[in-house]
């Protein structure tokens, strides 16, 4: 495959995914590392993609909003929300972050009763609140400008107020070397706080962010009991999931 060739795909992968790994490229296109990193070089100089640690982002390396990624991989994601649903008994205190998987979790927990919910996403809070007798805290700080959500010093500062049975916490992706990265440097901070704002951390992540480096390192991987997901990840990446710590729930 001629390079033009090889950095076209390249850049049809980013269209769609938002991120992509070295490892990812390395086996989709049948090349080597040093290939893969001269193409993503040379699409960075043309302003096409930003290179990163491992991997590369789109141009605007930003997150695609909630309702596209709640598009995404619908079926997936509700068949995880299921299957993390399914550990929450009535009664149960939990953190839930924001985004379009976490979303399918609290669709999954409509029929529960009793639940201390304290989140930051605002479609979540008034999708459980007012009913069954559940108590919905909603964490303050800055508007998301593509989701309906807070993030901030005040959501990190209100988090450390609490403690819950449960945090089920999204990802941006999850690298080859088994680490929980995001978008955002706050995003990821607000999520490591949740992870250990809780007795049981749950990941919840379809299996797309397996292999994808996004830019900012989640603190706290290692505290996680479950990751649940839809399909199993390559032995490569199982095999430093079992190294870091959690344990593979398949939907």
């Amino acid at each position: 495959m001629l390079a033009k060739q090889r950095q076209q795909l390249i850049l049809a992968q980013l269209d769609r995914n938002g991120a992509l790994s070295v490892a990812e490229l390395v086996r989709e296109l049948d090349v080597s590392r040093e290939t893969v990193r001269r193409d993503l070089n040379a699409l960075a100089e043309r302003g096409l993609l930003v290179t990163t640690h491992g991997g590369a982002l789109s141009a605007e390396h930003t997150e695609p909003d909630v309702d596209t990624r709640e598009a995404s991989n619908a079926a997936a994601k509700n068949a995880i929300g299921r299957r993390a649903a399914d550990l929450i008994p009535d009664g149960t205190s939990l953190v839930i972050d924001s985004g379009s998987t976490t979303l399918a979790v609290a669709r999954a927990l409509l029929e529960r009763r009793g639940l201390t919910v304290y989140t930051n996403d605002w479609r979540i809070a008034l999708l459980l609140g007012r009913r069954n007798e559940n108590r919905v805290n909603l964490l303050g700080g800055e508007l998301s400008g593509h989701e309906d959500a807070t993030f901030g010093l005040d959501t990190i500062q209100q988090l450390s107020q609490y403690h819950a049975d449960f945090a089920i916490v999204g990802a941006g992706g999850i690298t080859p070397d088994a680490n929980l990265t995001d978008y955002s440097r706050m995003a990821a901070e607000v999520r490591a706080c949740m992870l250990v704002a809780a007795q049981t951390a749950v990941v919840v992540a379809d299996h797309s962010k397996f292999g994808r480096v996004t830019p900012v390192r989640v603190a706290n991987f290692e505290t996680v009991r479950y990751l649940v997901t839809e399909l199993a990840p390559d032995k490569t990446l199982r095999k430093a999931l079992a190294a870091r710590g959690p344990e593979l729930l398949i939907a």
